[in-house]
C-alpha cells in the first residue's frame, strides 16, 4: 500500500512588490536581487491575513473537492504562531467547519515543521488507511527593512491531504535526517522580525544536504540519477542551483551544466520567485510549482525533496508521482490566483510593514483588504476574530 499526498493546494497574499522598486528604493542595482538571489517578485501580506487566513484559503478547495468525513489529524506548521498556547490550527478547525473527532495540533521547527508533519501524517494515515490527514504550512517571512534579508521577504501557504493510494505523490519510505543545534537563522519572542547570519545559514544549509543525503543513499541505495526532477526548501530561488552543485559533488558527478540545472529544478521555482521565502510551505510550493507547470508528463517519475529548517533541522526525502496526478491538482486555480495579484508600490509597502497588531489586547478592527476566502478581523479582550467571506 502507498502513502502520500493525495492533494495538493497552494495559496499566496493578493498583493506583492516587484523587486525591482525595492532595489531603486534601497539605491541597489536590481540584478543584486533579480540575478544574484533569482527572485522577482515577494508577496506581502495586508493587515487583515495571517497564516491562519492564509492556511484555511489554501486548505479550502480540498475540502470543498474531497469533504472532511474521513479527516482525523489536523497539522499545522508554521513558525509564525498566532498565540503561545493555542493551536493556530484550532483557529483554521473552526473556520473550514471540520469534524469535531478531528485531532488538530501545532508543529514548530523553522522551515521544516510541514516534513515532520507529513512524515507523521503518513505513519497515522499507513495504521489507518481508511482515514485521511490534512497538513497545513504557512508563514510570513519578516525581516527588518533594509537588512540583507528584506529582499528574500514573502508569505504563503500549502496545504496537502496525505492518504493511502494518493493520486499525486506517492512517499518512498527512506529517508536521511540531519539534525544539530546551530545559531544560523532564529527570532526571539521580543521580535516581529527573523534574525539570521546568511552567510553561516548558507554554508549550514549546504553541509546539512550532504549529511542527509548520504543517509539517504545508504538507506535506499539510489542515486541521484534516480531523481528525474528535484525540489529544494527555497528561501531564495539560486539556493536551489547552490544545493544541487553540492549533491552532484556529494556523489562524485561532474558539475550540472546551466542545462541540466534548467531541466532538473526550472519548472519547480516559479512560484516561489513570484511570491519570496514562504518557510514552512516553500519547499511544497517547490513541489506544486513543478507539477503545475511542468510541460512534461512526470506520472512515474521519482522526485528527490529536500527539507531544511535552521537551528537545524534537515531531511532528504523522495516521492513517485502518480499515473493521473494532473487530474488532482488546482493549477487552473493558482493560474488565476497568480493573475489577480495587485502590485504595490514602495510607499505602499511601507506603510503595510509598519501597520503592527496592538499590543494591549483591546478592542481593534482591522479595514479590509483583499484576502482569500478568509480574513483576520480584528480583536476583542485579547481575542482574534475570523471572518469568513
Amino acid at each position: 500500500m502507498n502513502v502520500g499526498i493525495d492533494r495538493l493546494s497552494f495559496y499566496a497574499p493578493s498583493y506583492f512588490l516587484d523587486l525591482h522598486k525595492l532595489a531603486a528604493a534601497r539605491g541597489v542595482d536590481k540584478d543584486k536581487y533579480v540575478l544574484g538571489l533569482g527572485q522577482e517578485r515577494m508577496a506581502v501580506p495586508p493587515p487583515d491575513e495571517d497564516v491562519v487566513t492564509m492556511a484555511a484559503s489554501a486548505a479550502l478547495p480540498i475540502v470543498e473537492a474531497g469533504g472532511a468525513g474521513d479527516l482525523d489529524l489536523l497539522i499545522f506548521a508554521t513558525e509564525t504562531g498566532v498565540d503561545q498556547s493555542k493551536a493556530a490550527a484550532l483557529f483554521v478547525h473552526g473556520l473550514l467547519e471540520l469534524p469535531s473527532s478531528c485531532r488538530a495540533i501545532e508543529m514548530k521547527e523553522a522551515c521544516y515543521g510541514a516534513t515532520a508533519a507529513l512524515q507523521l501524517a503518513c505513519a497515522w494515515v499507513a495504521a489507518h488507511p481508511e482515514r485521511s490527514a490534512l497538513i497545513l504550512g504557512a508563514d510570513i517571512a519578516r525581516y527588518d527593512l533594509r537588512s540583507p534579508g528584506e529582499p528574500t521577504q514573502g508569505a504563503g501557504a500549502i496545504a496537502m491531504r496525505i492518504a493511502a493510494n494518493p493520486r499525486i505523490l506517492a512517499i518512498d519510505p527512506e529517508h536521511g535526517v540531519h539534525a544539530e543545534d546551530v545559531m544560523d537563522f532564529w527570532r526571539p519572542n521580543y521580535r516581529e522580525e527573523a534574525l539570521v547570519d546568511g552567510q553561516y545559514s548558507t554554508r549550514v544549509y549546504l553541509a546539512s544536504l550532504v549529511s542527509a543525503w548520504e543517509r539517504y543513499r545508504a538507506a535506499s541505495g539510489r542515486g541521484l540519477d534516480a531523481f528525474r526532477r528535484q525540489c529544494f526548501h527555497l528561501p531564495f530561488t539560486r539556493m536551489a542551483e547552490k544545493a544541487q552543485m553540492r549533491l552532484h559533488r556529494a556523489a562524485g558527478l561532474p558539475a550540472p551544466t546551466p542545462e541540466d540545472l534548467q531541466r532538473i529544478l526550472g519548472d519547480s521555482l516559479g512560484y516561489n520567485r513570484n511570491t519570496g521565502n514562504t518557510y514552512a510551505a516553500s519547499l511544497y510550493e517547490g513541489l506544486v510549482s513543478l507539477l503545475d507547470t511542468c510541460p512534461e508528463d512526470l506520472g512515474g517519475a521519482r522526485v528527490g525533496l529536500y527539507s531544511y529548517g535552521s537551528g537545524c533541522m534537515a531531511e532528504f526525502f523522495s516521492g513517485v508521482v502518480q499515473p493521473g496526478y494532473r487530474e488532482a491538482l488546482f493549477a487552473a486555480r493558482h493560474r488565476a490566483m497568480f493573475d489577480a495579484r495587485i502590485e504595490l508600490d514602495y510607499q505602499q509597502y511601507e506603510d503595510i510593514f509598519h501597520l503592527a497588531l496592538p499590543k494591549d489586547g483591546g478592542e481593534h478592527a482591522f479595514a479590509q483588504y483583499r484576502t482569500g476566502s478568509f480574513r483576520f478581523a480584528g480583536l476583542s479582550q485579547h481575542k482574534r476574530i475570523y471572518e469568513a467571506l
